[in-house]
């Protein structure tokens, strides 16, 4: 969407996810996925095993080198994944294998730093294995959330009217969690991905959160949520002035960010 202008000509973009707190804010990284394939030789496993060349030794080097570089990794980057393709059977050597990983920074302008440590990663064990390899990232990186406090100001003090009550938990505020394509978006106009409670303490993308998400007393809170959404979006459209400091805001962001 944003690639096919349909931001174009918006003053702010607003976006709530719900969550098991009110927070103005929680930190959203630059991420991309990654998959990675190994290519190798089946063989009988027992009767001729220096014919295969094994795809899944590739695949378990690969998984370590990502283990051994996250001792010099800066302490807010991530790389997390999984094997998603092992082999076949034990006595068939894998002739293919296949990961796929997150790959996560504080700032998009970190992003490709871990991406080329990582590719050194993926290509190395497949040196070290004979196998041939094929890495494939995303088409579409997802950005950090550019903020703009002036938006989460005015989002807090219509919350607070309303009666959210909002997190002053450090270790919440801090606590660097997913990532988001609306990242994406704040890079090109201003905007504000708030976090809202559901009336459950239950933590996000589990059965019990799941569960009271759907319940009726849930939309209480989502409601509620729209409802400071749109008083913010008013007050900018009353307030001009408040709108043209929004803006300003953005632009001197956007460039200290770039510069980053």
């Amino acid at each position: 969407m944003l690639r096919d202008g349909a931001f174009e000509g918006l003053d702010v973009v607003f976006m709530a996810h719900p969550s098991k707190e009110d927070a103005t804010y929680l930190p959203c990284v630059s991420e991309q996925d990654v998959t990675v394939k190994y290519h190798g030789k089946a063989a009988h496993a027992s009767a001729y095993p220096w014919k295969g060349i094994n795809a899944l030794d590739a695949a378990v080097l690969c998984y370590n080198n990502l283990s051994a570089l996250r001792q010099q990794m800066r302490p807010d980057w991530r790389v997390h994944g999984i094997i998603k393709n092992g082999g076949v059977k034990p006595n068939i050597i894998p002739d293919y294998t296949e990961l796929e990983y997150y790959l996560r920074t504080p700032s998009r302008t970190e992003l490709p730093v871990l991406k080329a440590k990582a590719e050194s990663c993926f290509r190395s064990a497949a040196m070290a294995t004979g196998c041939e390899v094929e890495i494939e990232f995303t088409r579409n990186q997802y950005d950090n959330i550019l903020r703009i406090s002036a938006l989460e100001d005015l989002y807090e003090r219509n919350g607070t009217a309303l009666g959210m009550n909002f997190t002053t938990d450090e270790d919440v505020l801090k606590n660097e969690s997913g990532s988001t394509d609306f990242g994406n978006v704040t890079f090109a106009v201003p905007g504000i991905h708030p976090y809202f409670y559901i009336g459950s303490d239950a933590l996000n993308h589990t059965d019990e959160y799941r569960a009271a998400a759907g319940d009726e007393r849930a939309q209480f809170f989502a409601l509620r949520v729209a409802k400071a959404l749109a008083m913010t979006a008013v007050d900018l459209i009353l307030h001009p002035e408040l709108l043209q400091k929004v803006k300003q805001e953005f632009t001197e962001v956007r460039r200290r960010e770039d510069k980053r």
